[in-house]
């Protein structure tokens, strides 16, 4: 997970690094509510840990901020030493997912983010993966798109199951490699003959184009044109069997 801490309590912080960092996930820090901002409106962010105490603007008052003027959709945890109803309370009407209060075991803070990303991408359902009229049937591995069933390989579909649950973010060429050919890369650029040939597969018969090219860093499957403000276009279907994304 890619995780951006707000937090003004550098044992908190520390605690949270010493136990994430080692275990694969990659952090953002900021240490008031100003910069902590612009991190999550400028980079994309799987979930975001927010401290109550900040100098400029209490954990709360940043939430309401991220969700009604910029729209940021990142599962949000407050951690916080208080324990109080009425803060809780005030704390999800804000838009916060989840509430952890201090002292707290790191352990736990993993499973409740990993349960909030899960969520939020819908893969708490039916492993069926849906990108505007795109859909990766994850128990039969079945591809379609508008109704068309779509064979591929192995490798471009590992492919695209990763860009379709990352969908709208980007991802990057490591990542993509190592979900086809682990830790054992191929010398040669085989990872643009198979977006190439994955194109081929997914847009070419089709007028909108899902895959896009992120110069100098990898790619991106999105629908619609618009992945900013709309970062769980790729949803799971629950098990009453619905025809499109919740």
């Amino acid at each position: 997970m890619k995780i951006l801490i707000i937090d003004c309590d550098q044992a908190t912080v520390s605690s949270v690094f010493n136990y994430m960092e080692p275990r694969g996930h990659l952090l953002d820090v900021a240490r008031e509510g100003t910069t902590g901002l612009h991190l999550a409106t400028s980079n994309y962010h799987d979930a975001l840990i927010i401290g109550w105490a900040d100098p400029q603007i209490d954990g709360p008052g940043l939430v309401r901020t991220m969700r009604q003027n910029y729209y940021i959709p990142s599962p949000a945890l407050m951690l916080t030493e208080r324990a109080e109803v009425s803060d809780k309370v005030r704390a999800f009407r804000s838009g916060a997912d989840d509430y952890l209060t201090k002292p707290f075991e790191p352990a736990e803070l993993e499973v409740r983010l990993e349960a909030l990303v899960a969520r939020s991408r819908g893969t708490v359902a039916r492993n069926r993966l849906v990108v505007g009229d795109l859909t990766l049937d994850l128990s039969t591995l079945e591809v379609s798109r508008a109704g068309r069933m779509i064979h591929l390989y192995p490798a471009c579909r590992k492919l695209l199951h990763l860009l379709m649950l990352e969908s709208p973010a980007a991802v990057s060429r490591e990542r993509l490699e190592y979900a086809v050919w682990a830790s054992d890369p191929p010398d040669l650029d085989l990872l643009r003959s198979q977006i190439s040939s994955l194109r081929q597969s997914i847009d070419r018969p089709f007028e909108e184009k899902l895959i896009q090219t992120v110069p100098r860093f990898g790619y991106r499957l999105a629908a619609g044109g618009n992945y900013q403000n709309h970062r769980h276009q790729a949803t799971a279907l629950s098990e009453a069997g619905e025809s499109a994304p919740r």
